[in-house]
């Protein structure tokens, strides 16, 4: 058996050292191979040359352009050899980029594709439990993770697919009332129960976080990659619900354990990551419009217009309170202004 494991880097060099580290420590079954692939998306603190000098093993791909998780993600899927288009991304940001890659050609595709963000790191068993679910059960197309944050703490690694009341709370969080954290942790805001994830056994999800998706390459091959229409978020998303749609499982596997060093590359762009994730949102929700009842746009588009007015409201009073500057209310007040026009 072949697997790949893929990792797309934007600036992450210490967390990405962690990762591969965890997946060349990983056990894997015998006569299995593992053939680890890292897209580094023109980071500028030598997350390249650190893989380079310590890492000699991994097929590194320096992009001159940042080709996004879903063009980095599908650029490496093609050259695996999977029916996966080259990105139309390379295209979009500037020439097309000159990849240094040292996979030999004339491979045989892998059997399944890790796809790891690296601020993720694996624990030494996940490999083998990822690939005895696959063997197990042969409709699944995508295999989750048990994640859980740096401090050890557990975080929610499938959700349902999003709902108005989702969208609500994200923008009326209800901080401080009564019930609020059964109700954020609750069916109704996307979140499968605790105890499905205190079990051993895997269970059927809508879809799985991004920060680690095992993926079977059969899968890949019937519907093709990640709709590179999303340069980041949502595009888990939208590939697990193409998978259902063709007929392909996707499960949550509470013991395949997984770190997660949530969000470290969207942090550095805070408010350009904020409209990001909301014209993605909006790409899922116009795309699978059949899947939600009629009104549900006009609806969703009411309640962003309201929840960026509320927001707006809270930025203004913040900065006349001293606790924002002036440059961080104005970003802040843009990116609501923005996402009402997509």
């Amino acid at each position: 058996m072949k697997i790949a494991a893929v990792i797309v880097n934007y600036n992450t060099r210490d967390l990405l050292r962690r990762s591969l580290s965890s997946l060349f420590s990983a056990r894997l079954p015998q006569e299995c191979a593992l053939t680890v692939i890292v897209v580094d998306n023109a980071s500028h603190d030598e997350s390249a040359a650190m893989v380079a000098s310590e890492f000699p093993q991994v097929t590194l791909i320096a992009s001159p352009t940042n080709l996004g998780f879903t063009g980095g993600n599908n650029l490496a899927l093609h050259l695996l050899g999977l029916q996966v288009p080259p990105p139309t991304f390379a295209t979009h940001f500037a020439p097309a980029p000159r990849l240094e890659s040292d996979l030999a050609s004339g491979e045989k595709p892998p059997h399944a594709v890790l796809l790891l963000n690296p601020d993720a790191e694996v624990a030494e068993d996940a490999l083998i439990e990822w690939i005895a679910c696959m063997e197990r059960i042969p409709s699944a197309g995508i295999v989750g993770a048990n994640l859980r944050y740096g401090d050890g703490s557990f975080q929610h690694g499938a959700f349902h697919f999003p709902s108005l009341a989702q969208v609500a709370l994200d923008f009326f969080p209800l901080v401080g009332l009564p019930g609020t954290h059964r109700l954020r942790n609750s069916s109704i805001n996307g979140r499968y129960p605790a105890a499905l994830w205190q079990a051993q056994a895997p269970f059927a999800v809508d879809f799985v976080l991004g920060a680690a998706m095992f993926v079977r390459a059969a899968a890949i091959n019937d519907i093709g990659g990640l709709d590179d229409g999303y340069f980041m978020y949502c595009e888990e998303m939208d590939w697990a619900l193409r998978m259902k749609q063709a007929g392909w499982g996707v499960y949550a596997l509470p013991t395949a354990h997984v770190v997660h060093h949530e969000g470290q590359s969207s942090r550095q762009v805070r408010w350009d990551a904020f409209e990001r994730l909301w014209r993605s949102r909006l790409r899922f929700y116009t795309k699978h419009r059949q899947q939600y009842p009629p009104g549900y746009l006009i609806t969703l588009r009411i309640l962003i217009r309201l929840g960026s007015a509320w927001r707006s409201r809270q930025a203004r009073q913040r900065f006349a309170q001293g606790i924002t500057t002036g440059l961080e209310a104005q970003r802040e007040l843009a990116a609501y202004a923005a996402i009402n026009h997509f």
